[in-house]
């Protein structure tokens, strides 16, 4: 009787059908259940369709009883960044759709990879002593990708767009809608003009609209950022003390694998914000960063140089290099020296490549405030874009600011406009409320107006700046003081109150103590904002100090009527810790 009922609920549930091109290979990363990844074969020019390339899909299947005929598609920014290790988060985000992640042609998951050690290389360079030659760089690696048989003027936005629509009929999908975010935004727009009928809706986070000179405005985005943060006077100083005098730091090269001192000025560090301040968690602590670099510690360096690093094993440069050389480089005019070496070396690189440009000739067409009288790539045919079109901007963003989004969204025909207060770039990544939102447009496209968000609790309170919890983080050892500390109070706190000792328990439960509310101050700190223990720790650790000295003084007084090595070696420990705390962590 039970296996018939089951077998009923079984055959009376809706089916869950499959996309008539649907993959059916295993995927290169960790994927949801009811994923399955596979190539789409495409001429690597389409204007010379002889050789043919291999761009990288993941297909997730909803199982919702109400699921919904048109699903998500969505592509990653960069240039190069990949895509389908997001499924597991897109999938939640939308459990009524399929979702489809589609990788850019010559990204990690797609073959051939453009991958481009030698470029990525010369950019930690960088911050070596002499600075290395990226545009030599650029030229071996291009080298080695001729004599595989790439092509790089078949690595460009249109052409990228255009897999994206062939994607869509491989798959048999009548119609999806586009998720982009940052460079992705262009790629989307671009799709939607190509491909009206197949598009439902497009969402455009962190919009990068083309008509806007990127190069040319980073300098000037990236003040406007500090400035709206409060603390512009503070980064020019510290530029300028660093510019005068470099900050020697020690910094992991990930890709030798071992560890170099750097040479870190204060153009150099610039370069470095812009970057990190993608992330809503560094633009709240950017106050207390930039306050303590102008002020000569150094010490926060650390992390900053350290995320130079990870940044160059994000992306890969072959690609990068290949769609910037072609969709937005040309279109600046570079009239001022940039401080930001990336500005300076994607010049470098491209000057040495000598691709063609592959965007109509730069025209102002109204979607942004652009620095430069030309504006920067073509409108990439956002007037032909037809489908309704939700925008976010981060409040912070120093890449694609709301001061280019928002009016860019404004010459989108059925475009809706959202800023979102204490975030920066992807806000999508950043925010349950703006997922939410996102949601609820696709859901209803024509109808939905968005809801307010609040800003995220992010901002850290008062910090002690100090470079010890940043280095525990990579060497956990480092904290064995500490932890040593804290079990010698623990013993010295039982044992003496057993022993009926009241100075040496106190002083053990004072060392007990002044471990328990640090703990409490560091896992609060790390629950609103771990990015902020990279910085500095919560400023109550300064007063709540002065229990570990109560706590020293005590078992130091406890010395006096025992004698014995317990209460001896809590006395050295309890000694010991105090140095090690206030020349070291504090």
């Amino acid at each position: 009787m039970i296996i018939r009922v089951v077998l009923a609920l079984a055959l009376s549930a809706p089916p869950v059908m499959t996309p008539a091109g649907a993959p059916q290979s295993p995927c290169p990363v960790p994927v949801p259940a009811r994923t399955s990844c596979g190539f789409l074969e495409v001429p690597e020019r389409r204007d010379a369709p002889e050789r043919k390339i291999k761009v990288g899909y993941a297909v997730h299947l909803s199982t919702a009883a109400d699921r919904e005929p048109d699903p998500v598609v969505y592509m990653s920014g960069g240039p190069g960044s990949a895509s389908m290790q997001l499924m597991g988060f897109l999938s939640q985000m939308f459990p009524d759709r399929d979702v489809v992640t589609v990788e850019q042609r010559g990204s990690r998951y797609s073959q051939p990879s453009l991958a481009c050690p030698e470029t990525a290389q010369a950019l930690l360079g960088r911050l070596r002593q002499p600075p290395a030659d990226v545009g030599a760089a650029a030229n071996r690696c291009r080298e080695r990708l001729a004599e595989q048989g790439v092509d790089l003027r078949g690595y460009n936005t249109k052409e990228i767009a255009a897999d994206v629509v062939a994607l869509r009929q491989k798959l048999g999908y009548a119609s999806w809608n586009l998720f982009g975010v940052s460079y992705s935004t262009r790629v989307m727009t671009e799709v939607a003009a190509a491909d009206p009928e197949g598009v439902r809706s497009v969402v455009l986070d962190s919009y990068l609209p083309a008509g806007v000179a990127w190069y040319d405005d980073a300098g000037r985005n990236l003040g406007d950022t500090m400035a709206l943060l409060g603390v512009r006077e503070r980064y020019e100083a510290m530029l300028a003390r660093l510019n005068r005098t470099p900050a020697l730091v020690p910094v992991l090269d990930p890709l030798a694998g071992r560890e170099f001192t750097a040479r870190m000025t204060g153009d150099d560090v610039a370069t470095i914000l812009a970057e990190t301040l993608h992330e809503a968690e560094v633009a709240a602590v950017m106050p207390a960063m930039v306050g303590a670099l102008a002020e000569g510690r150094d010490e926060v360096l650390r992390p900053l140089a350290d995320a130079v690093g990870e940044g160059l094993t994000s992306h890969e440069f072959g690609l990068y290099h290949a769609v910037q050389c072609q969709d937005e480089v040309p279109f600046n005019t570079f009239s001022q020296a940039s401080r930001l070496f990336t500005v300076n070396a994607d010049k470098a690189v491209c000057d040495a490549w000598r691709l063609p440009k592959t965007g109509a000739a730069a025209t102002d067409s109204g979607a942004a405030d652009s620095s430069t009288a030309d504006g920067g790539a073509a409108d990439g045919g956002v007037s032909a874009v037809k489908a309704p079109a939700y925008v976010l901007a981060g409040q912070y963003d120093p890449t694609t600011p709301p001061r280019t989004a928002g009016p860019a969204a404004e010459a989108l025909p059925a475009a809706r406009f959202q800023q979102f207060p204490g975030l920066s770039h992807a806000v999508f990544l950043a925010s349950a409320c703006a997922r939410r939102e996102i949601a609820g447009f696709v859901g209803d496209p024509a109808r939905h107006a968005p809801a307010p968000c609040p800003a995220p609790e992010l901002r850290p309170g008062g910090l002690h700046v100090t470079g010890a919890p940043y280095r525990i983080s990579q060497s956990p050892w480092l904290a064995a003081p500490l932890a040593l500390y804290a079990l010698a109070a623990l013993i010295q706190l039982v044992t003496a109150a057993l022993r009926g000792r009241a100075p040496a328990a106190f002083g053990g439960l004072a060392g007990v103590a002044f471990t328990g509310v640090v703990a409490q101050a560091v896992l609060g700190l790390a629950s609103r904002n771990e990015t902020a223990l990279a910085v500095g720790l919560p400023d109550l650790v300064v007063p709540y100090s002065s229990i570990a000295v109560v706590s020293a003084i005590l078992s130091a007084a406890a010395l006096y009527h025992d004698r014995r090595w317990p209460q001896i070696a809590a006395t050295v420990i309890s000694g010991g810790f105090l140095v090690w705390w206030f020349t070291w962590v504090l």
